[in-house]
């Protein structure tokens, strides 16, 4: 693998594919420096050449980790003169930033974009997301909304609400704001992927379908019981009103 890390988390390095004797991670390949997409997604795996794939882990071999100490690092900080390089995983635990799209560039924690939002969180901000007080002021793990500047969110805690809602749904939690916050985030190094948002995704909508059938009034009327009142006629507007709204819905 490019990572050397088959258990790391879907959200900080994908999806996991197998083919042609390859165990890598999607958006592993994407980082990579040097390996190039070369057709689309479904040829090959993800568009990159297993051929190729295999020559970027032999490359990376010869190559170790600033973070890890370990070799197969197979990403290099794009800074100019910076001969740092780092494993994907590696680069989320010590403050590095790799950017998922157009040119797919990586920096070390040195050389990382910083946000330039003047906005700084009082004592007793909280993340919008865990409600867990976040750092005194704008970090690599503490991140603020461009657009609103009141939203602060832990860039863990964001980065699994950004892979759950896939680039169509992404937004600020507090403000709703897209058009500044989606480039923001994309810069500063969050994976946003190209999808269908986890809840409209098969079956995320089956609880809504279902009728909602057993009379849940305190005293139910029916002689046959609570599970047969509807085919009596005995859920009543009472019960009805006591039911969670999305119950209701026909």
């Amino acid at each position: 693998m490019l990572c050397r890390r088959a258990d790391v988390s879907s959200d900080i390095c994908g999806p996991k594919h197998q083919q042609q004797g390859l165990c890598v991670h999607e958006c592993c390949l994407y980082v990579a420096s040097g390996l190039l997409q070369r057709g689309p997604k479904e040829e090959g795996i993800c568009g990159f050449w297993p051929a190729e794939i295999k020559q970027k882990i032999k490359s990376a071999a010869q190559k170790c980790c600033f973070a890890c100490g370990e070799r197969g690092a197979s990403i290099s900080c794009q800074e100019k003169g910076c001969s740092r390089s780092f494993h994907l995983p590696c680069a989320s635990e010590h403050g590095c930033v790799t950017q998922f799209f157009r040119q797919f560039r990586s920096f070390c924690w040195e050389h990382r974009p910083e946000q330039t939002v003047q906005a700084r969180p009082d004592a007793e901000t909280t993340c919008i997301i865990c409600l867990e007080p976040v750092g005194d002021k704008i970090s690599h793990n503490t991140m603020v909304c461009p657009a609103c500047k009141g939203a602060w969110f832990h860039r863990g805690c964001i980065q699994g609400q950004a892979v759950r809602a896939g680039r169509s749904c992404f937004r600020c939690p507090q403000c709703n704001n897209k058009r500044k916050f989606l480039p923001e985030m994309l810069r500063m190094g969050i994976l946003v992927p190209i999808r269908t948002p986890a809840w409209e995704e098969d079956g995320g909508y089956e609880e809504l379908y279902q009728r909602h059938s057993r009379c849940d009034a305190s005293q139910c009327l029916s002689r046959q019981g609570r599970e047969q009142a509807e085919e009596s006629g005995y859920v009543t507007s009472a019960a009805m009103s006591q039911l969670p709204v999305w119950r209701q819905m026909p």
